[in-house]
């Protein structure tokens, strides 16, 4: 069974042998662990000027940054940020989503799976815009289900083309944050009428076209998480305990609904003890494996400023402990 197979299985809530899956969201450490610059958008700011061979040669590296690291630390799923964005300079731009795809995709062949952010849903606002949002909910609600059915529709249109390619994409990441560490930015009511109705007809889409889907979001989303839970995604994650999310709780109010990934805590992976790194990776292990419906990775994403030592140290707890019997 590939790792692909392995990442679906576990995804569908079904018994699997091995090793439980593992990847993570984002790998940041790309230049520290492999010698190569991560491949986010920002590198890539010139894309509209470069010649033909120069963005083949970008995209080819890329691939190999993308596939080095999933090989190296024996990630099932590859996150894909295309490049360049097509939230970003111009909007429309879905072939170059899907030339990285099938560049990786050419690359590594059928090992790993895909999947590429998908959420039209509007996260917790920044700082500069949230006081301007919450007016608008309140003042104006119409302005925000405008802009969220017009996001929903580029999310729609991104689907259909790739649906256009078997075999090129295995699913979607729904990236849109909704929680602080104390509480979801949404109260229930709000996220009734302004999330709940988007994604859960977007998950439906995807579902519809044969695409698995993960929703995350950090934070406590206890209080909401039975609410994107009604909505059917395949996975939920980060489940993060900095937040107070209990695993094993999760697991016993939602475990045979959706399948849980994440919990590794990445506060003590940045500033605890090895001894309180090993212990939590442990406990991660042992809350999160049984029954299946599990995949093993850190609570947010292995991000700037994080120490490789210890993700490698996390990484050499899962290969060595893992392993359902």
């Amino acid at each position: 069974m590939t790792p692909r197979e392995k990442f679906a299985k576990a995804l569908r809530r079904e018994k699997i042998e091995g090793h439980v899956p593992h990847f993570e969201l984002v790998f940041f450490l790309t230049m520290e662990s492999i010698g190569r610059v991560h491949p986010t958008h920002r590198e890539y700011s010139q894309w509209y000027q470069m010649s033909a061979s120069e963005q083949k040669l970008h995209l080819e590296d890329m691939a190999r940054a993308y596939i080095e690291i999933a090989e190296k630390y024996n990630h099932s799923a590859i996150f894909v940020h295309p490049n360049p964005s097509p939230i970003g300079e111009m909007p429309d731009d879905i072939e170059s989503t899907r030339r990285i795809l099938e560049t990786i995709r050419d690359i590594s062949g059928d090992k790993y799976f895909f999947m590429i952010h998908g959420d039209p849903t509007h996260p917790i606002p920044t700082g500069d815009t949230m006081m301007d949002f919450a007016t608008m909910m309140y003042e104006e609600p119409e302005l925000v289900h405008e802009s969220t059915k017009k996001q929903f529709d580029f999310a729609v249109k991104l689907c259909d083309e790739m649906k256009k390619h078997p075999g090129l994409l295995d699913g979607y990441a729904l990236c849109s944050d909704y929680c602080f560490n104390a509480n979801p930015f949404y109260s229930r009511e709000m996220f009734a009428e302004f999330v709940q109705p988007y994604l859960k007809d977007i998950l439906s889409y995807y579902r519809e076209n044969g695409f698995y889907t993960i929703k995350h979001t950090d934070g406590n989303v206890m209080p909401i998480l039975d609410m994107i839970v009604d909505c059917r995604p395949d996975a939920v994650h980060s489940l993060d305990p900095q937040a107070g999310v209990d695993l094993k709780e999760a697991k016993k109010l939602y475990g045979d609904k959706v399948c849980l990934i994440g919990n590794v805590n990445c506060g003590l992976m940045q500033t605890g003890t090895e001894e309180e790194l090993i212990e939590d990776v442990r406990r991660s292990l042992r809350e999160g494996m049984p029954g299946y419906g599990y995949i093993f990775s850190t609570s947010n994403c292995v991000y700037t400023g994080l120490g490789l030592d210890r993700y490698e140290l996390m990484h050499k707890i899962w290969r060595e402990e893992g392993i359902y019997k």
